[in-house]
């Protein structure tokens, strides 16, 4: 079995879990995750409705091989009490927590979810300037909690920062950055924040593409015609794929061994390139067993 730190999150889809119909569609859809929402996408008066389609459509499964997490709402919120006690007592693999500004706050949940399961994790929102000001004190509370992945939530952070969400996304840049460095330090996942242009998928593309190049595990959707190119993006290329093969099999040639550094198609390549390609093999073999 994969575990949890290992598992492909190239798509993680966001739904609201008051929608019957988008819930049953998400058990045929290949994303890798599936996001259960009873924050944004629900309406203060669907709240109760939404939690209780929640907890219902996980414990009823037929999700495959998807990771199942529920977003709740907070627990400065009239309804985050609850819908903590309610997912703690479900069959969800993760809660997703929004706006957690400091390592505190990670500690409120963990508490929260101190009757939860071993397995079920803990995914925060990373999406307050006072969170992107914390981010290695929150990344360092893992080691002490469920703590296991970050969403960026970068149209929350835009509204807070009163910034400009641009297709290139300046403004964030320095945030996106350290973000990943902070959970790399810590051993935690990290997915890219949702893209809102979901009829323009070339838009879609390229900004998946810069997720891609900043280090993302993935990037989080707003809807299904995202889920194709954005594990397209997040996959090893062919071409990726042949260049880690050819590393390998270099290293392993009896000449070379215990060497640091040798010469693969003309490039210097170090252990360190070894370390990548066998990473990338194992990454492929993993979205592979997926199916």
């Amino acid at each position: 079995m994969t575990a949890a730190s290992d598992r492909p999150r190239r798509s993680a889809l966001y739904l609201p879990a008051s929608n019957a119909k988008a819930i049953a569609k998400a058990r045929t859809l290949p994303c890798d995750v599936v996001i259960l929402d009873l924050e944004d996408a629900v309406a203060p008066e669907m709240k109760a409705q939404a939690r209780a389609a929640a907890v219902a459509a996980v414990l009823e499964g037929d999700f495959g091989n998807r990771e199942v997490a529920i977003r709740v709402n907070g627990l400065d919120t009239e309804w985050g009490a609850d819908d903590l006690a309610a997912v703690a007592a479900s069959t969800a693999d993760a809660v997703l927590v929004p706006k957690v500004s400091s390592a505190r706050d990670i500690g409120r949940y963990q508490d929260a979810l101190a009757q939860a399961p071993a397995a079920m994790q803990l995914w925060t929102m990373i999406e307050t300037c006072e969170a992107v000001l914390n981010l290695d004190a929150i990344a360092a509370s893992a080691a002490s909690t469920r703590l296991s992945l970050w969403i960026m939530g970068t149209n929350d952070l835009a509204k807070e920062m009163r910034a400009q969400l641009t297709p290139c996304r300046t403004p964030f840049l320095p945030f996106l950055s350290t973000a990943v460095a902070a959970a790399r330090a810590h051993g935690l996942a990290i997915l890219d924040g949702v893209c809102n242009e979901f009829r323009d998928l070339d838009a879609f593309e390229a900004e998946a593409r810069q997720g891609l190049m900043f280090g993302f595990d993935g990037k989080s959707l707003i809807h299904p015609a995202q889920i194709a190119p954005c594990n397209a993006v997040f996959s090893p290329s062919e071409a990726d794929l042949a260049w880690a093969q050819a590393v390998i099999e270099a290293f392993e040639q009896p000449e070379n061994q215990g060497k640091g550094a040798i010469r693969v198609d003309g490039r210097m390549t170090e252990l360190l390139h070894l370390e990548q390609a066998k990473r990338l093999i194992a990454i492929a073999e993993r979205i592979a067993a997926l199916g």
